[in-house]
Formats: C-alpha cells, sequence, structure tokens
C-alpha cells in the first residue's frame, strides 16, 4: 500500500471506524484515541494490510484491542483512570434519546455491545463477525439474540425484540 493508498484509505475509513468503536466502548474520546493508534499501527503494517485484503477489519480489531488494553490498565492504576485534560467551558446537551441508547448500550456486557455493532453498523455477516473475535457463529447468534432483548428492555421498544432472526 502506497502512501497515497494509505492516506485515502485513512480518509474514507477515519469517521466510520471512530463512531463504530465509539459504540463499542461507549466513549467518544476513548474511541478516537484507538482508532488513531491503531492506524498508526497500520501505517507500519500497510503492506500486510494490503496482502490480508480487509485493511478496515485489521484496524477496527486492533482498536479494539487496545480499547480492552486500556481498560485493564485502567482497573490497576488509580491514577491512570483520574487523570484528564479538564472540561470546556460550555458544552453543548446530548439528544435525550442518544443518551438513553449509550446508557442502555453501556449496561451490556463488552462482548455483546460489539458484536451488535459490528452487526448492526459495521453489517458484517454472523461468520465475518466470527472471525474477527474468535468466537463460534453460535456464539455470535447468541450474543445477537440476548443483546437485542436487553436493549428491548431497556430501552423499553417491543419492536426490537421482533428483530429479524440473525
Amino acid at each position: 500500500m502506497t502512501v497515497e493508498e494509505f492516506e485515502e484509505f485513512y480518509a474514507q475509513a477515519v469517521a466510520r471506524l471512530t463512531g463504530q468503536l465509539y459504540v463499542m466502548t461507549g466513549d467518544l474520546q476513548e474511541a478516537q484515541d484507538v482508532v488513531q493508534e491503531a492506524f498508526v499501527k497500520g501505517w507500519i503494517r500497510r503492506r500486510q494490510l494490503e496482502r490480508d485484503g480487509h485493511p478496515e477489519a485489521w484496524i477496527r480489531k486492533a482498536a479494539w484491542r487496545l480499547a480492552v488494553s486500556r481498560w485493564r490498565f485502567r482497573r490497576r492504576s488509580a491514577d491512570a483512570w483520574h487523570r484528564g485534560s479538564g472540561t470546556p467551558e460550555h458544552v453543548e446537551p446530548p439528544d435525550p434519546g442518544h443518551v438513553v441508547l449509550v446508557e442502555a448500550l453501556r449496561e451490556l456486557p463488552a462482548q455483546q455491545r460489539r458484536t451488535l455493532t459490528l452487526y448492526y453498523l459495521c453489517d458484517l455477516t454472523v461468520e465475518q463477525i466470527a472471525g474477527e473475535t474468535g468466537l463460534s457463529t453460535s456464539t455470535i447468534k447468541t450474543h445477537l439474540v440476548r443483546g437485542r432483548a436487553a436493549l428491548a428492555h431497556r430501552l423499553e421498544d417491543p419492536r426490537m425484540e421482533e428483530a429479524p432472526d440473525v
């Protein structure tokens, strides 16, 4: 992958990947950080990305692993968890529906949240999700069914329980 090809790939994929990781992690700043870091790793391995043929999946998987690694580090180090850059002077309040959805997603187990994101936002098939996560297709289907049911309950929307079978 040439420099120009990588720059074009970055321009086309960064916003989409950041959005996907935001849903997976529930933290926009964290999503931005891990996606950027994953792209740096991808830059170093851009020839491998070209050979593999699925650079976006590689970046998404690397970003997810970075997020998980960061969570583990924060558990071990209270100092790392407490550091921050301060709050902005004025921030517009988020849309109430967005807040409810993000809170409902945060209550799901991380693997269910990741599976729902890969299926609904990334538009991956059950088989593709299994390949990316290393889980069996039956486990992916279970995560999807349970995740949809949990969200429907948390969001009190009976239509979500009627989602099409996977």
